[in-house]
């Protein structure tokens, strides 16, 4: 892995249910993740996502390239646009330092409005993982919550 080296993007489509399951799952309770009406009343022209599920969102993406070896050191990011039911939320990243078995990514976060999520990852992965950044798998999200890899 070389600085400079991108990873492929990742095209999460931001569903009702995925904004109500990662709110429920974070335990955050705010009406403005779960009731539209409430939302709109607070100033939102709908619900939107909470910052733990793009939090976890972002460490999937990192986790689904370097590989179940990789432990994440240090996620700090940056909430900019919401994230809304029905758009499509394009995660990217960028290898801006390596160094031994340590490696940051810059991670980009965007959808129809603008940057969503802007910021770095720091992960550890073993030195022979970390040759080569292997593709991730797609995975379809259902309505239930739960992923399943297409065959």
């Amino acid at each position: 892995m070389n600085i400079g080296d991108t990873l492929p993007p990742l095209e999460i489509p931001i569903t009702r249910t995925l904004i109500v399951a990662g709110a429920v799952a974070s335990r955050d309770y705010q009406d403005v993740h779960h009731d539209a009406e409430l939302a709109r009343q607070k100033g939102s022209p709908d619900i939107f996502m909470n910052i733990l599920t793009t939090n976890g969102l972002v460490g999937r993406y990192i986790t689904d390239h370097l590989g179940p070896q990789a432990v994440l050191r240090k996620v700090a990011i940056r909430l900019g646009a919401p994230n809304y039911p029905g758009d499509t939320m394009v995660l990217t990243g960028t290898v801006t330092a390596v160094a031994g078995d340590s490696v940051e990514i810059r991670v980009v976060g965007a959808n129809g409005i603008g940057h969503h999520v802007t910021g770095t990852v720091t992960a550890e992965i073993p030195a022979a993982a970390s040759a080569e950044i292997p593709a991730a798998a797609p995975v379809e999200i259902r309505a239930a919550g739960s992923a399943e890899v297409p065959a």
